[in-house]
């Protein structure tokens, strides 16, 4: 049990803790692409692709499932196929290139693109007003997913 003296000091741990990693993290409308890739990861922890996996089959999250295919995924169903098959994905792209494509496919690809823009506040022309200021994904499942995608290869 905490001492009375001990708890303001883990109190004020736990918000310097919490501060620096949010200072780690890139806000959306500080993410620079460039060269189609985003050189830099978006947050101060590495992607981990077992999260990066979830979150890219989550229905209610990345959804990614619902327009690409993935073989290593087979156990998940209704794969779509309005994007391409993602396996083998990191055997076409680099990891800085797949981060740029999650972030916002419509600056690597165009305008015309149905993927979404996953870390970016420029929704469009007719966003639900309960996700305006909100990205689909945070930072780090971001960087889980890229770690993800990089887990495809041939």
């Amino acid at each position: 049990m905490l001492s009375e003296l001990a708890k303001p000091v883990m109190a004020f741990v736990f918000a310097a803790l919490a501060a620096q990693a949010s200072a780690q993290e890139v806000a959306p409308a500080d993410v620079k692409i460039a060269d189609y890739a985003v050189s830099d990861p978006l947050t101060g922890s590495a992607g981990d692709a077992a999260e990066g996996a979830k979150t890219f089959a989550n229905r209610g999250l990345g959804n990614c499932l619902a327009c690409h295919a993935v073989s290593a995924l087979e156990t998940e169903q209704f794969h779509g196929n309005v994007g391409p098959a993602l396996d083998g994905v990191a055997d076409r792209w680099n990891a800085e290139e797949l981060r740029a494509i999650v972030v916002d496919a419509k600056q690597i690809f165009s305008e015309e693109t149905v993927m979404p823009a996953f870390y970016s506040l420029d929704y469009g022309i007719t966003p639900r007003k309960d996700l305006v200021g909100k990205t689909i994904l945070t930072a780090q499942q971001v960087e889980d997913v890229v770690a993800y995608l990089a887990t495809l290869k041939e």
